[in-house]
């Protein structure tokens, strides 16, 4: 059996790519379909997905990560009977709760959070040297990149900042070693 992650946007992919290249989840690339996670939201929708479905001939786990996770995976008939199961780890209200909680700002976010958007109170607040944050796959690879023990912490520290998820979603705190 193999995993498919697949990552709602590229910036998702990032921090899942930064922990597999530092041994910190509870799978290798290895155990990956493709042995790589991809930027995909619906099977139908990327080749490359399905072009690995189609050259690995067991079964296959499916593992969803992202913020917005409403749309449901939409298996096509060819792969009913390869796919066993799709998990979902959600990252919301957005990906950028993590860098909120690196920076030890979520008691200032808490106070705008009815008003403002994880992603626009980053953008205010977030800076690495002096480069502001501004939603690029680059910036969460510079700064999340050479401290993985940090992208841990505050992956295990939003599980506790946020309480609760649906009831079919995950954490991706679920997936650290």
């Amino acid at each position: 059996m193999k995993l498919l992650i697949m990552c709602e946007g590229p910036n998702e992919k990032e921090i899942i790519n930064i922990l597999l290249q530092n041994n910190c989840l509870k799978f290798t690339e290895d155990d990956l379909l493709g042995l790589t996670p991809y930027h995909a939201r619906q099977i139908h929708s990327s080749a490359q997905v399905r072009t690995e479905l189609n050259l690995y001939p067991g079964e296959v786990k499916i593992y969803r990560i992202g913020d917005k996770q409403s749309d449901k995976l939409k298996i096509p008939a060819e792969y009913k009977s390869k796919i066993i199961s799709v998990e979902k780890y959600c990252t919301k209200p957005e990906l950028e709760m993590l860098f909120i909680i690196a920076e030890q700002l979520t008691g200032a976010y808490e106070k705008v959070k009815s008003g403002m958007k994880p992603k626009d109170f980053a953008k205010a607040n977030i800076k690495l040297g002096k480069k502001k944050y501004d939603n690029s796959t680059a910036f969460y690879t510079e700064y999340f990149g050479n401290n993985p023990a940090l992208l841990v912490r505050c992956i295990n520290d939003y599980k506790k900042y946020n309480g609760s998820h649906g009831k079919d979603e995950h954490y991706l705190a679920e997936l650290l070693k």
